[in-house]
């Protein structure tokens, strides 16, 4: 006696539920395609294509604060010739033997000082408007480059307000216009601070335009956005 024949099944099939997802439908999509590394982003892991550093950004903004620094130090040229020309002087008298003051209680000397400082903060802030007005962002290259420049141009200013007045020897001077007769002293700058007034006013200046009247970046709204940065369901 024979046993009855089975028929054969057929090859068991996994259900929907657990094939895995490689196994189920064309139209089956990841659940987290943020997760999908984007070929931009794996580029720049490759190394193939990135942003370095110092893009094009910065190189721009250090060209420009050199710029910047080179026109205000060229601006003491007028700063110089200012000074020279609205300075008070300061009467000096000699007796052949010495040189004295000729008013021991005079405050020109004073003035000198005092007309140097009032025309550097102004230079100052006109620099810092004129480059608002021509670059409306602050940034650590436009702060070096007006403290630099405005250092050099009050260096230079001092130093040909000291060329273009009187002679320094003033002994040679006092022989020459001979005894009692009264003649101007050396343009001096006593006060070394006066030197960095520019720099200061022009710093101040640009960071109050700036705060002022500057671009602001748009706030993010904690309503609009996820927990992750993706738009709530």
């Amino acid at each position: 006696m024979t046993a009855p024949l089975t028929p054969p099944q057929p090859p068991h099939r996994p259900s929907a539920d657990q094939q895995s997802p490689d196994q189920q439908s064309p139209e089956y999509q990841s659940p987290h395609p943020a997760w999908q590394a984007s070929p931009h982003a794996a580029a720049g892991a490759g190394g193939s294509v990135g942003y370095q550093e110092d893009g094009p950004g910065m190189k721009t903004e250090v060209r420009e604060a050199a710029v910047i620094a080179l026109a205000m130090a060229v601006g003491g040229v007028l700063l110089g010739v200012l000074w020279w020309w609205l300075a008070p002087e300061v009467p000096l008298v000699s007796d052949s033997s010495a040189v004295y003051l000729k008013d021991t209680e005079g405050e020109q000397a004073i003035g000198v000082d005092g007309t140097f400082i009032l025309l550097a903060l102004g230079f100052g802030l006109v620099s810092a408007l004129v480059v608002f007005v021509l670059r409306r962002r602050g940034g650590i290259p436009i702060v070096v480059a007006l403290t630099v420049g405005g250092v050099l141009g009050s260096l230079l200013a001092w130093r040909l307000g000291i060329w273009l007045g009187p002679t320094q020897d003033v002994a040679a001077h006092a022989r020459e216009v001979g005894r009692g007769v009264t003649f101007a002293a050396p343009l001096e700058l006593g006060a070394k601070g006066a030197l960095l007034a520019w720099s200061l006013a022009a710093l101040v200046g640009h960071l109050g335009l700036t705060a002022l009247f500057g671009p602001r970046d748009p706030e993010p709204d904690a309503y609009a956005q996820g927990p992750y940065g993706a738009p709530p369901a």
